[in-house]
């Protein structure tokens, strides 16, 4: 079995009601939905929630909620692991999920920019390690961070490689906050992601993280360059 999980709370705070709000058009959480039915790779594609407007949003787009979220689970400290760990548990309970050997993703309900090769490469890094997912290209070299004082004064964090060439220092990379594949057994473990699993690399032009105002604007503006026909 392979299951798709979209996590997505009714509490967002820097975006009021985040996950439902129209994106280009569309119900932000539309599009995570429509990336894991278009992929051909879930036997189901189940949404996480505690808020009655998402879930009818949610099921109007196709997508099942066979629980609700506990309240202790959608406030601004839940973690993703322990929502995957609480639909999984519910699955199991209730018959909908077969077996510790399950694929399970979970999406991330603001990834408009997400496609279905991205979910493809994901599934097959999931054969090398306990968990997959995507990371990004940092947008300059971290070890040329500084540090910047009150006064605007600035030092750098790594001395050491203040005369080193660019070219020369060690590529560096962030998770890029769009899925997570592991077994449904690897999930239930309790094991860290990020010290347990293999990646893929999205492009950095393609991966907005989308937590404020200012983001929503400039992720629509890529998505509608994106759609635009080539000339």
């Amino acid at each position: 079995m392979r299951l798709a999980v979209i996590p997505a709370r009714g509490g967002s705070k820097r975006i009021p009601r985040k996950n439902v709000a129209l994106f280009a058009g569309r119900p932000m959480i539309g599009y995570a939905i429509s990336v894991a039915q278009r992929s051909g790779l879930f036997d189901r594609v189940v949404v996480s929630t505690d808020d009655p407007e998402i879930a009818e949003v949610a099921r109007s787009l196709g997508a099942e909620l066979p629980f609700v979220r506990p309240a202790a689970l959608a406030d601004d400290h839940a973690v993703t692991a322990a929502v995957m760990v609480h639909a999984l548990q519910h699955g199991a309970e209730s018959g909908w999920l077969s077996g510790p050997d399950a694929e399970v993703c979970c999406i991330y309900p603001g990834v408009p920019l997400l496609n279905v090769q991205d979910l493809r490469q994901g599934q097959e890094a999931l054969r090398t390690g306990l968990y997959a997912f995507a990371v990004v290209p940092f947008a300059a070299a971290i070890q040329r961070a500084l540090r910047r004082q009150a006064n605007g004064a600035t030092a750098p964090f790594f001395p050491e490689h203040q005369a080193t060439r660019t070219q020369d220092l060690e590529p560096a990379y962030h998770d890029a906050g769009q899925f997570y594949w592991g077994h449904a057994s690897t999930w239930l473990s309790g094991l860290s992601i990020h010290d347990h699993a293999r990646t893929v690399v999205l492009p950095e032009w393609r991966v907005v993280d989308i937590d404020t105002p200012d983001d929503w604007k400039r992720a629509e503006a890529l998505y509608a360059a994106l759609q635009a026909p080539v000339a």
